[in-house]
């Protein structure tokens, strides 16, 4: 089997998919996306094709191995995603070829179902509290909520205050039995979080994500020393080497990205090398189909995995987004906030071609938002 060809999609909300075609008349679908700047991981995906057409597909990790490390200037998330979308395509076509799920092609399943979460909603306590119920009916057990927006680096006491009890009200909400993780996204200095984590044990989070910027995890040790809190960190991490320094400072949870962290086959790795700290997996996934399967593939053969996070409910977009991308959206049903063992071959779904062409007609130029302190000065996102 050869690799006779390729095609990129920018398809909406923000999202960059990539079709792989063969000799064979078998086809694979990755993921390849930076948010915010898909066109640059798509002209890089373009420039590793130059290597890639000819070859056999089933060769994942030569693959790999040569796509990571030839270009002499490795690693970044715009080349790391790049490799991550290919590497989805290419388990994705073994898969099929071979008749099975990928999760099988990484030793089997270890579970029958995968724990999910949604994102909860709300510019006052009250509201938030609302949204939390309504997404607990739904069968969830575990929610996730961004602390703040924009914040100074370190929190004024009226500030620190004011989200302590935004977060106990939110508590109050859901009960002792909803698991309720908080992202702080790295808005605040490693003071500020200092700060803060200690007036957040009481509502026992189900861990805090991101209390530093990722240029600044070595201050992370400092943090989990500090606090019974699970700490959570690594949707900006790319590779096994990134993790190793946040694994040895005691973080609780990883959550490396299957479209950003060198796909399936890097995030296997990330997630046996947590294992050895007693650290577990929760895969980075606020994307599309593509990469919630290969997420779950993962997840359905780990071990050590915790929760998965999913898009629906995330906050942009229409509701029906993700789904709509797929032939059987029913792939994807929850029943108790879990997502039953994908048995499809390769990823496990059925991309609707016919949509992501219609949709990639239209394309899209999604950019993060800039924010500023009142001051003017630059706010993180």
């Amino acid at each position: 089997m050869k690799i006779t060809g390729w095609e990129t999609f920018l398809v909406e909300p923000r999202w960059l998919f990539l079709r792989v075609d063969t000799d064979a008349g078998i086809s694979g679908w990755g993921e390849p996306i930076v948010e915010g700047r898909a066109e640059a991981v798509s002209a890089v995906v373009d420039t590793f094709f130059e290597y890639l057409v000819g070859r056999d597909p089933r060769r994942i990790e030569q693959h790999w191995q040569t796509l990571t490390k030839s270009g002499f200037y490795r690693g970044g998330p715009v080349f790391s995603s790049a490799v991550s979308g290919i590497d989805q395509a290419l388990w994705d076509i073994t898969g099929r070829a071979l008749g099975a799920p990928v999760h099988e092609l990484l030793g089997g399943a270890v579970r029958e179902r995968a724990r999910m979460y949604t994102w909860v909603h709300g510019d006052d306590p009250e509201t938030l509290a609302a949204d939390a119920r309504e997404k607990t009916a739904l069968g969830f057990t575990a929610v996730k909520v961004n602390l703040t927006e924009a914040a100074a680096p370190i929190p004024s006491k009226a500030d620190l205050e004011s989200w302590a009890r935004r977060m106990r009200v939110l508590r109050e909400a859901v009960g002792d039995t909803v698991d309720v993780a908080i992202d702080v996204h790295g808005r605040f200095s490693t003071a500020g979080s200092a700060a803060m984590l200690p007036l957040l044990e009481a509502v026992r989070p189900f861990f805090v994500e991101e209390p530093v910027l990722p240029e600044h995890s070595r201050n992370l040790a400092r943090l989990a020393a500090a606090t019974p809190i699970p700490l959570a960190t690594g949707e900006r991490l790319y590779s096994r080497r990134e993790f190793d320094e946040v694994l040895r400072a005691g973080v609780a949870v990883v959550q490396p990205d299957l479209s950003h962290a060198g796909g399936i086959s890097e995030v296997r790795r990330i997630a046996a090398a947590a294992e050895t700290f007693d650290a577990l997996l929760a895969p980075h996934c606020p994307l599309g189909p593509i990469a919630l399967a290969a997420s779950l593939q993962v997840d359905f053969a780990t071990p050590n995995f915790l929760i998965q996070e999913q898009s629906l409910g995330i906050g942009y977009g229409e509701g029906a987004t993700m789904l709509a991308y797929l032939r059987d959206p029913s792939v994807f049903d929850m029943s108790a906030g879990h997502i039953d063992l994908l048995t499809g071959p390769g990823l496990g779904i059925e991309i609707d071609e016919d949509a992501v062409r219609e949709a990639a007609a239209t394309g899209h130029r999604w950019r993060p938002p800039m924010w500023q302190h009142t001051d003017g000065s630059y706010a993180e996102w």
